[in-house]
């Protein structure tokens, strides 16, 4: 991802938007084909050359056209012929961010295949689940995996859609009449660069399109954002149900030896409030003055390699935490158990309305027994045997089923195959 934006690829991706617009003039029987020959054969991306020009231009482009003249010579006549700045500029932006897009939805693909062999793998394992961080009923870290899968899949087609936005290019000239130039110069050009073409455009591609993209990446990266916290609230020594890898030979505080913490959780954490900073950089870069000004252009040369290169590892770095996550079953289900049975206060209220009750008496009756189990730490189910209320209400054989833990999970089967079933579509 680097190297997409590195000056080498900027200044060829101009190049090749220079030669399709050449190639486009060659066709039309304006710039003869010897000079397209020469450009194609004879000109060099020299990154020091072209950064020395600008240094005196106090210009990158015409320090490129510069840089190009001195290599081919007279037939660089035709270099740049019928262009803006802003023609080259934004239609090899084009191609750059078409380029990290692939990188970009190849790292979220494998790190949602990451994500669904880890499902896979715990679709029957028991854990408690949390509402407000506070126990509530028990799920599977299977289906847990499997619902951040289902979000990424999710976030690789925002992507896919947000890439595509930008992958268009424009040489219309200054303000987008084409007034040097025709608009059959920029379909074949575009044609031979594999994009396609901005409709209406002012001296600029619209940089609503850009915005959007950096909204997507900010999106997919707070989904990454959303799974790391997850295992950090795992991790905490209270809880330590799954943790991230820990290196043989890694320390994890100066002052504490013991310490494993979750360090590479909260660097995705870090870098997802990066994403959404970049995003807000992306809207502000939405209103441009009339045809153009250039205000976009000093923001939008940080935001957009940064973001991409931070989603890019950020997608790498949970796929290597999904792959090597260490998880304890026993300790999810010993968590499980450790609230004395009150994650089953659902279905004894249920069942309790079954038998008659009203809701309201049957929340009563199954709420006071709950605080006091919790207070008290001792069995729920003890306690409901115990209460004269409940039990006319309850007998063992309606307790034995209020409090089976594979009730809770009789569906995850049937969750499962349905979802891999979409995502399997998807995919084709």
């Amino acid at each position: 991802m680097g190297a997409v934006w590195s000056d080498e690829r900027r200044f060829q991706r101009w190049l090749d938007v220079e030669i399709a617009a050449m190639e486009a003039w060659a066709d039309a029987g304006v710039v003869p084909a010897e000079a397209v020959a020469a450009v194609r054969s004879l000109a060099r991306v020299d990154v020091e050359r072209i950064l020395e020009i600008e240094r005196r231009t106090h210009h990158d482009v015409l320090a490129f056209t510069e840089s190009v003249a001195e290599q081919v010579g007279e037939p660089s006549r035709w270099f740049h012929y019928g262009l803006t700045s802003s023609d080259v500029v934004d239609t090899a932006l084009a191609l750059q961010l078409r380029d990290a897009g692939r990188l970009i939805v190849d790292g979220v693909a494998a790190a949602e295949l990451a994500m669904l062999v880890r499902a896979e793998e715990f679709r029957h394992t028991p854990m408690i689940g949390r509402t407000h961080g506070v126990h509530a009923e028990p799920t599977t870290f299977g289906l847990v995996l499997l619902g951040y899968a289902t979000e990424l899949r999710r976030q690789q087609l925002r992507l896919r859609e947000a890439f595509a936005g930008v992958e268009v290019g424009k040489l219309s000239g200054a303000v987008g009449t084409y007034a040097n130039s025709e608009p059959r110069i920029e379909e074949f050009a575009l044609g031979r660069l594999g994009l396609e073409r901005e409709p209406v455009a002012t001296q600029v591609i619209p940089r609503d399109r850009h915005a959007n993209l950096l909204a997507a990446l900010a999106g997919a990266g707070s989904s990454l954002d959303r799974f790391a916290t997850e295992v950090r609230h795992l991790q905490r020594t209270e809880v330590r149900e799954a943790l991230e890898p820990f290196a043989p030979g890694q320390k994890g505080s100066s002052a504490m030896p013991h310490k494993q913490n979750p360090i590479v959780c909260e660097r995705i954490s870090g870098l997802a409030r990066v994403l959404r900073a970049n995003a807000q950089v992306g809207f502000e870069n939405v209103a441009l003055w009339h045809q153009r000004d250039i205000s976009h252009s000093s923001a939008e040369r940080v935001v957009l390699p940064d973001s991409t290169i931070a989603l890019d590892y950020m997608l790498d770095r949970l796929r290597w935490l999904v792959e090597g996550l260490s998880v304890d079953p026993e300790r999810m289900l010993r968590n499980l158990e450790a609230s004395h049975g009150l994650v089953f206060s659902g279905r004894a209220l249920l069942a309790m309305v079954e038998a008659g009750a009203s809701r309201e008496r049957a929340y009563e009756i199954t709420q006071r027994n709950a605080l006091r189990a919790w207070d008290e730490e001792v069995p729920f189910r003890g306690l409901l045997e115990a209460d004269a209320e409940a039990a006319t209400l309850l007998d063992t054989a309606a307790l034995d089923r209020v409090f089976d833990l594979d009730s809770f999970l009789r569906h995850v089967d049937e969750i499962f195959e349905r979802t891999l079933d979409v995502l399997e579509v998807e995919r084709v």
